[in-house]
């Protein structure tokens, strides 16, 4: 049985376009069970949520902002380095889980967003890095 979107206590985001996105929201309303966090990106709070990704000014930052993404919506965020060298943002390996629900354009949004903070802030990937003791400081 489908839950009607009228019928829970907050917004959720609307409807893709048929065919235009693999985010499985029908599923996610028709159980009954189902964590429906992640339907409370709307579109303007994926909006607001893109620019604060993008103004993150260091690791700690970024840091709770995934903390929050999962406390909240259910999604998961890990950055690390990518198997072959890290000679800009693009080597790092960004990855979303996968929660029904997420739209395909937000699971793209969020790692573009991430990758121009960390063009404008190259001190987080050096923490990254550091993170993960490829820096060999350790």
């Amino acid at each position: 049985m489908l839950t009607p979107p009228s019928s829970l206590p907050f917004p959720i985001r609307k409807e893709c376009p048929p065919g235009a996105c693999d985010c499985r929201r029908d599923e996610l309303l028709g159980d009954p069970q189902a964590d429906l966090r992640v339907l409370r990106l709307t579109r303007e709070e994926e909006k607001r949520l893109i620019a604060r990704i993008e103004a993150i000014a260091s690791y700690a930052e970024l840091l709770r902002i995934g903390q929050r993404l999962e406390e909240q919506l259910g999604v998961r965020i890990s950055i690390a380095p990518g198997p072959n060298e890290v000679r800009t943002v693009r080597g790092f390996a960004i990855d979303i889980t996968t929660v029904p629900g997420l739209c395909r354009k937000t699971r793209q949004a969020i790692p573009a967003a991430i990758r121009r903070c960390l063009d404008s802030h190259p001190e987080i990937a050096f923490a990254i890095l550091d993170a993960h003791d490829l820096l060999g400081q350790r």
